[in-house]
């Protein structure tokens, strides 16, 4: 499943999640930052738990659950948080850092937040506008 729907794709299965999830699918939403694990850029969601996409072959995540920044679709609270508080500032971290705060639930607390942003690294910000959003959202 992609984003709610079934998807099927003929596609080589070492190559990378993120690479068919734009090149194929043409899901722009996911970016690419390090192509090393290491900056969270390429977050997404694969049976609700926030994964490195540049780091997972394609056949990893057959029969599962994966979930874009596009299958919020725009109106997950998290998305406007991000907006109305200044969450988002050049744009590249941004889908990884809302889909990451996605696995981290409703509610959290500033060290859960914390906690479950670790891996997404923004250039731009010192952080407190990404942890207001998430604790502003609704």
């Amino acid at each position: 499943m992609l984003n709610g729907r079934r998807t099927r794709l003929d596609v080589h299965p070492m190559k990378r999640l993120l690479d068919v999830l734009r090149e194929e699918c043409g899901l722009t939403g996911t970016k690419e930052g390090c192509g090393e694990g290491e900056c969270g850029a390429c977050t997404l969601l694969v049976d609700n738990r926030p994964v490195n996409s540049c780091l997972v072959p394609v056949a990893h995540v057959a029969g599962a659950r994966v979930m874009t920044i596009e299958g919020l679709r725009g109106r997950h609270p998290l998305q406007r948080a991000f907006v109305e508080h200044g969450g988002a500032q050049c744009g590249i971290c941004t889908p990884g850092m809302i889909m990451a705060a996605v696995a981290v639930g409703r509610k959290p607390a500033l060290d859960q937040i914390r906690t479950g942003l670790a891996g997404n690294l923004c250039r731009c910000t010192g952080y407190e506008a990404i942890y207001r959003s998430v604790m502003r959202a609704r």
